[in-house]
């Protein structure tokens, strides 16, 4: 029989300790003839991300020794970090970011000179002995350049620029037989999910470009994913149509005519925030394996481009990522709300589906774990919004009847980003001990189509805060939440979207931002190159749209919070530097309102040590457990709240 106790002070075996002990990050696979590689972020090794083999024999190794940590700078997100070509690996080392070469039990060496350069997106051109990547230069100050070059696999030294001029480079990729290279570029105030452009270049004798071609796209069509079939047709996704759906080019031409190829109100791409990702694969010259979403779920596909028949493959995923295929098998990173984040292996042939790595070997009892449930709700304008809703889950513990659990509310990233139904234990942390959580997609978030992306050009801080406020209000309307005991939590944009929330309305009761925004001036004048004109398209242009910045800066309203508020910051966060949370800590202490501030040394946009992540997740529980007067079931290192 279950035991009664208050929601808040249900005993959970889901811990921050058992959280950051058992679980690592998992991304970018890259494929080498039988072998298969893919990287891991590690908490217990100080957030280092490592290079991992696995043969066809099933055997897994680390390729990355301890003292290298392989990650790109390059927009400060990074991604394609690394490849692998016949047995070499190279990749970026994120202490100096040079790239380095290493074959399998030897160690690394480096490949480009020290210099202020960063590298990414990395192809193989095996023809000319050389790689082709992005490059960005910092050696003269200022805003970085970036480009296209190549790197002489002999000479690190001999680098060729291929393509400059315009603010952005990603996506190159090198035809089926080296005799073109197509790429996308974009320029300020774009950001990549706003407009983009394809290019295709003719690659002369001496390795140059010649025969360079706009093949599509603009400043309102946003390309993604650019790739040769194997019998060398370029094919594309683009929003052209108001959903990210996949396309191709019958032939290279100036702004050539494209042809869709299956039209369908559903989305096959994602903002771009980092390099390498892919939403599609080839397993024949005919056919593709792709994945889209549709009212926040991923679902699994093969496409024949010939017939342009889509046919839906049954997998117990709700996410995927990293699509590679290689013959009849295809990898990809796999999750759903009860599995982790996996690599997995799918046989076309046999539909046999293989784990060859979990983000946790840990076993949580199901009986343990909230499944979200996909949830509409009335927002402003007449609007719908989105969000993903997890009621209280504990096969030990019950709550009074006459009792309705506290809610945490999730704004997300980005805010150009979505909210996942991935099984997240920092998710079952809270709705294991008696909380209910509801993570909203609101305007804005992307899998939804343009539209709903379209929502928050011109108004951020408006439209995100009114969904996350109006979900927690419907739920509390609902009768699933304490309307009198609802919190906001955030990181990032979506510290932000939490600032403003407890700032401008007066909905909940407590909340935390994760190296959040509290003054939009200071994002705009000091961040860096890849986001220093995105609030052109969330705001408007800066300095001529200034007294809309100061009005929804929540630095400049502290008057109007009247609630709580835990700060979580990197001491060397150069995207939101520690700077725009002190200020706001300042402001709270003055007012007298209970406020507590965490900052971790050496930690910048996001925490990736495991010391800090638990921290962080028993931080706030504690904090909401002073808050909202519940006694926690374990013992927490106390965080110093200040007023309480």
């Amino acid at each position: 029989m279950k035991e009664i106790a208050p929601f808040g002070s249900w005993k959970s075996p889901i811990t921050a300790d058992l959280i950051v002990a058992g679980t690592i990050g998992l991304g970018s696979i890259v494929l080498d003839g039988e072998d298969i590689y893919w990287l891991e972020g590690r908490p217990s090794e100080g957030g280092r991300n490592v290079i991992v083999r696995c043969t066809p024999d099933g055997q897994i190794t680390d390729i990355t020794p301890p003292l290298f940590n392989v990650r790109t700078r390059v927009h400060e997100y990074g991604g394609g970090a690394f490849l692998v070509a016949d047995g070499t690996i190279y990749f970026s080392n994120f202490a100096d970011q040079r790239l380095y070469h290493q074959t399998l039990n030897t160690e690394p060496q480096p490949l480009t000179p020290e210099a202020e350069l960063r590298y990414a997106d990395a192809v193989m051109d095996k023809q000319r002995d050389r790689l082709i990547c992005i490059q960005e230069d910092h050696t003269a100050g200022g805003e970085p350049i970036n480009r296209i070059v190549s790197i002489n696999l002999k000479n690190g030294e001999d680098i060729q620029i291929l393509a400059e001029g315009k603010d952005f480079y990603a996506s190159p990729c090198l035809s089926p037989d080296s005799s073109q290279l197509c790429w996308i570029s974009w320029n300020h105030p774009n950001m990549p999910w706003d407009g983009t452009e394809l290019w295709v270049a003719n690659i002369n004798a001496d390795g140059s470009f010649s025969d360079t071609k706009l093949v599509a796209g603009g400043k309102e069509e946003s390309i993604f994913q650019p790739q040769w079939s194997p019998d060398g047709m370029l094919c594309f996704v683009s929003d052209r149509s108001k959903w990210w759906n996949l396309y191709r080019v019958p032939g290279i031409t100036e702004k050539a005519n494209v042809d869709p190829l299956y039209p369908l109100n559903s989305d096959f791409g994602m903002p771009q925030w980092v390099f390498g990702m892919s939403t599609y694969t080839f397993t024949a010259p005919n056919k593709i394996l792709c994945c889209f979403t549709q009212n926040g779920s991923w679902r699994l596909a093969s496409l024949n481009t010939r017939k342009k028949h889509l046919q839906e493959i049954e997998a117990p995923y709700t996410s995927f990522g990293s699509l590679k295929a290689q013959a009849n098998r295809v990898f990809f990173l796999g999750s759903s709300p009860t599995e982790p984040t996996s690599v997995i292996e799918v046989n076309l042939t046999t539909g046999d589906i293989k784990i060859l790595k979990r983000s946790t070997d840990l076993e949580i009892d199901s009986d343990y774990l909230s499944i979200p449930k996909p949830i509409e709700f009335p927002t402003e304008n007449g609007n719908t919004a989105h969000g993903l809703f997890y009621p209280p889950k504990n096969k030990d513990y019950t709550a009074a009847t006459t009792e309705k659990p506290p809610l945490l509310v999730k704004s997300h990233g980005g805010p150009t980003s979505a909210t996942s139904s991935s099984l997240s234990l920092k998710i079952q942390y809270w709705t294991s001990r008696g909380f209910a959580l509801l993570d909203v997609n609101y305007g804005g978030s992307t899998g939804y189509g343009k539209e709903y992306r379209d929502r928050l050009k011109n108004s951020w801080g408006i439209v995100d805060v009114d969904d996350c406020a109006n979900g927690a209000k419907y739920l509390a309307e609902k009768g699933l939440v304490d309307g009198n005991c609802m919190a906001i939590s955030g990181g990032s944009a979506g510290g932000y979207t939490t600032l403003c929330a407890l700032t401008f309305k007066d909905v909940f009761k407590a909340g935390a931002s994760y190296y959040g925004v509290s003054d939009l001036e200071a994002l705009a004048t000091d961040t860096h190159k890849f986001e220093s004109r995105y609030l052109d398209g969330l705001i408007g242009p800066y300095p001529e749209k200034k007294e809309i910045y100061i009005e929804r800066s929540p630095i400049h309203f502290t008057d109007n919070l009247s609630c709580p508020v835990i700060f979580f910051q990197g001491s060397e966060d150069k995207i939101v530097p520690p700077n725009q949370a002190e200020k706001m800590v300042d402001a709270l202490k003055e007012k007298g309102l209970p406020v507590a501030y965490v900052c971790f040394e050496g930690e910048q946009h996001g925490f990736r040590r495991s010391e800090n992540i638990k921290k962080a997740l028993d931080g706030e529980f504690y904090f909401y457990s002073r808050v909202f007067r519940f006694t926690p079931a374990e013992d927490l290192e106390e965080v110093e709240i200040i007023n309480i």
